[in-house]
């Protein structure tokens, strides 16, 4: 049945996951974590709210778009029931910004396979990773995925491997002059510690971090026997998804980096964890077993929050 629903990229399966987000998001935030906004709180998290709707169109426009996986909405629904899984991701803006600004990124840096205005690609990447960087400094750590993208595309182009450095600058001397215009003009400086988060409260974070741990080493088995089973794909898609893995790693090491109380960065990583989950999914030949495999991905979430609820 779910395999019949999300095959294909339907409207109403979009207004079936957006509704879904829409009930969920509320849901976590007044019942589950039971905070109290004002009104003008209210309108913040509905941008927020925003931001996480045009991240789950950017996912479904990226995997479509780039042919990563086949016609259907299995990333969308992955990617939402990883935040299910978090739920304490809804909390954290900064993840949810960071996310954001790193799926725009994403896509210029994978549509680079194209080798059409790549100069303005990479450019384009790096000044959005370098926002995206404005709410984790970690995050800078994605320009290595651009370096990598450049190597696998037009690695002789000498030109290629400086515009990174220039989009860097471009952020800088940007950012700079409106931070100056609004009276904070050393932020850049006292943003950038680059500091680990050695300090956390591992028992105020137990249930997330043994989550994060399960989480880590089911997509990482999940992720290698797809690439077992990719081996007939053509070189080009083969590069793609390789950087879509290359992606999950750096996504993962900003995590275990900047995971803290109230800091849950984890977000960052469901765009390549569901685009490896769905590639996974689409190569299981059975459609028995598909259908059991996709039931369990969408009861399992939902029952480690029903305990979740419980043990607090």
């Amino acid at each position: 049945m779910i395999s019949s629903i999300f095959s294909k990229t339907k409207p109403v399966n979009y207004l079936l996951l957006l509704g879904f987000l829409f009930v969920f998001f509320w849901l976590m935030h007044l019942l589950h974590f039971k905070r109290d906004y004002s009104p003008e709180q209210y309108v913040f998290q509905l941008l927020l709210l925003g931001f996480l709707f045009f991240s789950l169109f950017l996912v479904n426009f990226m995997v479509q778009r780039n042919q990563i996986t086949g016609t259907n909405s299995f990333a969308m629904l992955y990617y939402i029931l990883l935040i299910v899984l978090f739920p304490e991701v809804l909390l954290d803006e900064n993840a949810i910004l960071c996310s954001f600004f790193l799926l725009v990124a994403g896509r210029r840096i994978i549509s680079l396979k194209t080798l059409r205005n790549s100069k303005l690609k990479i450019l384009d990447a790096t000044i959005w990773i370098a926002v995206a960087s404005l709410f984790y400094d970690w995050a800078l750590l994605f320009l290595i995925l651009v370096y990598i993208a450049i190597y696998f595309y037009e690695p002789k182009n000498f030109k290629n491997w400086l515009v990174p450095l220039s989009g860097l600058l471009t952020f800088v001397l940007i950012a700079s002059g409106l931070l100056v215009l609004m009276g904070i003009p050393d932020y850049l400086l006292q943003h950038y510690r680059f500091s680990l988060s050695l300090d956390r409260d591992f028992m105020a974070l137990w249930t997330f971090n043994t989550k994060l741990l399960f989480y880590t080493v089911l997509i990482v088995l999940t992720a290698m026997l797809a690439f077992l089973k990719m081996g007939k794909l053509g070189l080009g898609r083969i590069i793609t998804i390789r950087l879509v893995a290359i992606y999950l790693g750096i996504g993962l090491v900003v995590t275990f980096l900047k995971t803290n109380a109230g800091v849950y960065p984890v977000l960052i990583t469901f765009f390549p964890a569901a685009t490896l989950i769905t590639k996974y999914v689409e190569v299981i030949k059975r459609p028995k077993v598909k259908e059991a495999v996709l039931i369990l991905s969408v009861i399992l979430p939902f029952i480690l929050l029903w305990t979740q609820g419980i043990m607090k």
